[in-house]
């Protein structure tokens, strides 16, 4: 039984049609209800949904065997798992934005709002820029407007939120993506399994791109 890790929401439910396409289907987590765990002992999978933050705790405690954390979350906090397979779905970037037309000066400490402090304190001290780090848990792109911040760090998608408040990318750190994630003694234990599920989703991704 392979005790699978899923961040709820979108990802989550284009990650667990991935693994339903190879084989490790759960008919029970389409249902309409509320369950947080589903079991199908036929295909050997027990999936569990967690918050996105989460799906990594779940994994290095080894609640989880495996789960599925986007690049971001395993950059901010580096949870120590094993990083297995890019699923190459929930494509988006994390970026350095602030207002349109406007460039903050070279020569004074940079306020930066953001939910990734980690990712952009190692960002900046590359660019050898002395920052403020303003750490924020909701809407960030509002901190440039209201003057909280010169710029912020966030994660863009598709730009949409940030052209609607005035706001524009000044550069890309890094491209994100879901990332398949193993407890590292689980794996050993589970190498088998975690293998041949590997596997398929490799054959799958070759099949997709020839």
């Amino acid at each position: 039984m392979l005790n699978i890790a899923l961040p709820k929401g979108r990802l989550g439910e284009k990650v667990y049609s991935i693994f339903d396409s190879l084989g490790y289907g759960c008919p029970e987590i389409n249902g309409d209800n509320r369950k947080l765990i589903f079991r199908n002992e036929e295909n050997g999978v027990c999936y569990f949904w967690a918050k996105p933050s989460d799906v990594a705790i779940y994994v290095e405690r080894g609640v989880a065997d495996i789960g599925v954390a986007g690049k971001d979350l395993l950059l901010e906090y580096s949870p120590d798992v094993y990083e297995l397979f890019d699923l190459n779905v929930g494509k988006c970037r994390m970026s350095v934005a602030g207002i349109k037309g406007s460039r903050p000066a070279d020569d004074t400490t940079l306020r930066v709002a953001t939910k990734f402090p980690n990712i952009t304190k190692k960002y900046f001290r590359k660019q050898n820029r002395e920052i403020e780090i303003i750490k924020l848990n909701g809407s960030i792109e509002i901190a440039p407007l209201l003057g909280l911040s010169d710029v912020i760090v966030d994660i863009v998608e598709t730009g949409t939120t940030l052209r609607e408040n005035n706001l524009e990318p000044y550069k890309d750190i890094i491209d994100i993506s879901a990332r398949l994630i193993a407890n590292k003694a689980n794996y050993k234990f589970k190498n088998g399994e975690i293998e041949r599920l590997l596997s398929k989703m490799r054959e799958s991704t070759a099949g997709k791109e020839c």
